[in-house]
């Protein structure tokens, strides 16, 4: 007899022998719920989910379960628990998605298996980045060895994001709008082996970034074309490094973007002369030191002083003397003065001298 056919093989695209669900452009609103327990890579793309709850993949069904696919789906709230005891997951895309809402326990308390993990133009929302930073600051993802966060338009990096992902070996923040590194931490990333940073407005990389990056073992290839690097005094720690490095990719194709004196002119051609460094760069340190020096300054000028009046001490004391002697004179005269006009007998006197 005939065996009629399963929701799967109605909504999705299902292959025993490739062990492959494909269920694409359909009009899915939920994750088909009797998915076979085959099932090594599921593509659920195209459609329209718009949120994954709680158990929406259910373990014991999906037992082997390793590459899975969410990307394009209108995809809005991935909820606590939406992707949890998933025992042989490995590989998620959730690339293409207007996510709002990611719960840093979408793989449940006990952490995940994961490996790779994509988020393509998915973190356009700033409370879904600092969600995602929380989740992987957890260290729910301690086995993730690539993180793809590329075309997102992100400016900053919340502090600290990274710093839970020791297996992690590529990570890819291409197609940004990052304009600096300086709250980043790559510290204890001993696995990584790339890094993107592509595409995005960076204008430097400080000395602290560049410290960094000399200190990981393994990262052979970084990606840093098409900035806008600021060819300014700041720039020089950047261009010694590309000189010694080896670590980065096509470093001769980088450019200045600014000023426009410099425009086009490749990093690795610059020298001292050009940026005119007499002016120090770092204001906060110039001031520092300028209030020092101003302290110092008037610190001698009251010692000047107080030698000063040590050494004329006779003259400044006979000056007193005058002048308390000046000021009782011209006190006595007051009252002299009081007394006449108090005196009836000497006022009617002075009337008549008047007369």
């Amino acid at each position: 007899a005939q065996q009629p056919p399963d929701s799967c093989q109605t909504l999705c695209d299902c292959s025993e022998a490739a062990k492959t669900v494909k269920c694409l452009d359909g009009n899915l609103t939920a994750v088909p719920p009797d998915l076979p327990p085959y099932v090594r890579h599921l593509l659920i793309t195209g459609n329209r989910l718009a949120r994954l709850p709680a158990g929406a993949f259910p373990a014991r069904r999906l037992p082997d379960l390793r590459a899975l696919n969410l990307s394009g789906n209108h995809l809005r709230a991935v909820e606590a628990g939406a992707l949890a005891a998933l025992p042989a997951l490995r590989q998620l895309d959730l690339s293409g998605n207007p996510l709002v809402s990611l719960s840093p326990l979408a793989f449940g308390e006990g952490g995940s298996p994961l490996e790779e993990l994509a988020l393509r133009g998915a973190l356009r929302d700033q409370g879904v980045l600092l969600s995602l930073a929380t989740l992987l600051q957890s260290g729910a993802l301690r086995n993730l060895s690539r993180l793809e966060l590329a075309d997102n338009g992100l400016l900053l990096l919340p502090a600290g994001m990274f710093t839970a992902l020791p297996a992690l070996r590529q990570l890819d923040l291409s197609n940004n709008s990052l304009v600096g590194l300086r709250n980043v931490s790559f510290r204890g990333l001993g696995q990584l082996q790339s890094l993107d940073l592509s595409d995005n407005s960076l204008g430097v990389l400080r000395n602290g970034t560049l410290a960094q990056l000399r200190s990981l073992p393994a990262l052979r290839r970084i990606g840093l074309g098409r900035n806008a690097w600021v060819c300014d005094c700041a720039i020089e720690d950047l261009v010694a490094w590309l000189k010694e490095s080896d670590q980065v990719e096509g470093k001769e194709a980088l450019t200045c973007a600014y000023p426009d004196k410099m425009l086009g002119k490749a990093l690795l051609k610059i020298n001292g002369s050009e940026l005119n460094c007499s002016v120090p760069v770092d204001l906060p340190s110039q001031l520092q030191t300028s209030y020092v020096f101003l302290g110092i300054v008037l610190a001698l000028i009251g010692a000047i002083f107080l030698l000063v009046l040590y050494l004329n001490r006779k003259g400044i004391k006979k000056w007193m003397h005058n002048i308390r002697d000046a000021c009782r004179d011209h006190m006595e005269g007051y009252h002299y003065r009081y007394e006449i006009n108090a005196d009836p007998r000497l006022t009617n006197l002075s009337s008549n001298s008047d007369v």
